[in-house]
């Protein structure tokens, strides 16, 4: 549904995909560009009506409500560019109630903060016909590797609440600098998220952050580099890169958090990204219960610095 440009009482009536889903996110996705702040102050004043009757922002839509929704008049704005089709995402899974992608690195997941569009935006283009089409998570935008997106309302309620209680098992492949010696290792330390001078995010070991917990398994190490694997047990903003940084390890490549004359030197050799790939997901089906387990090989840019490593450094573990 689209809001008139001239102020204008519009009605929606909730489908299948906007079932179960609270009336305050329902309107921030239909009202598109209108504050939240402002979303809340039409809610409180009771200006939206659900069914004809009041609602508080925590109502959870039905299939069939009609919302009425009051006048609101947006600040004008320049005409944003068409969001691209893009070149078709390559699909590792997918069924009626979600789908798996092989994100490429360098793209953002969604729109906002700088970035017009991502994944999500583009993969809407990509298929008109899809109702629903939402995120279940994230990953960075130099990160590749399996991005879950949910196809039913139903699927991405099942599948947050499988998120937040751990039991969707994500498995990273990451170059460090450095020796890891560990076979495995657990990293339990809290995270804490701030914004540097120009508003960026950042996020670093703070005790007064929230719990994460990662665990990292050895991979294969040469004389100044290790491949290892990084099991997610919490879902942290920037987890891996802010944990193995803080342990003395940056990640190759990393931009922010990483060592900036080695990524200099490491672009010189090849390698022109942060080396992080989301290489497995293993879950329960959110609908079904079956078990699903996916993987995903390193792409060629990261395989082939893998094998530039190996060909020029001494090789440590085997």
């Amino acid at each position: 549904m689209a809001l008139s440009k001239t102020p204008a009482v519009s009605h929606a009536r909730v489908d299948e995909g906007s079932a179960g889903q609270r009336i305050d996110n329902f309107l921030v996705r239909v009202c598109k560009g209108v504050p939240k702040s402002h979303i809340y102050r039409i809610l409180r004043s009771g200006e939206v009506r659900v069914n004809s009757r009041r609602v508080d922002q925590t109502y959870r839509l039905q299939m069939g409500d009609e919302v009425r929704i009051p006048p609101i008049r947006l600040a004008e704005k320049e005409t944003a560019a068409p969001v691209p089709v893009g070149k078709p995402f390559d699909i590792v899974f997918e069924d009626e109630a979600l789908l798996v992608l092989d994100k490429p690195a360098g793209l953002a997941v969604h729109g906002g903060s700088g970035v017009s569009f991502g994944v999500i935006e583009q993969l809407r283009r990509q298929r008109p016909e899809a109702k629903f089409l939402e995120l279940v998570h994230r990953l960075d935008r130099e990160t590749s590797g399996l991005l879950i997106v949910a196809k039913k309302r139903s699927a991405l309620t099942v599948l947050h609440d499988m998120m937040r209680d751990g039991r969707v098992q994500k498995r990273y492949l990451t170059m460090v600098a450095g020796r890891w010696l560990n076979t495995l290792q657990h990293i339990k330390q809290p995270l804490l998220k701030y914004l540097i001078d120009n508003g960026e995010r950042r996020v670093s070991v703070n005790p007064e952050g929230k719990p994460a917990h990662s665990i990292v398994r050895l991979v294969r190490r040469w004389q100044g580099y290790s491949l290892v694997e990084v099991e997610l047990k919490t879902g942290r903003t920037h987890q891996i890169r802010v944990h193995l940084t803080h342990a003395g390890f940056p990640l190759c490549g990393d931009d922010k958090y990483g060592d900036f004359a080695l990524n200099k030197q490491l672009e010189k050799e090849g390698l022109k990204r942060m080396f992080l790939h989301a290489a497995r997901l293993a879950f329960h089906h959110p609908l079904t219960d079956q078990l699903i387990e996916l993987a995903s090989p390193l792409p060629a840019e990261l395989d082939e610095f893998v094998a530039y490593v190996e060909q020029s450094r001494e090789r440590e573990y085997g």
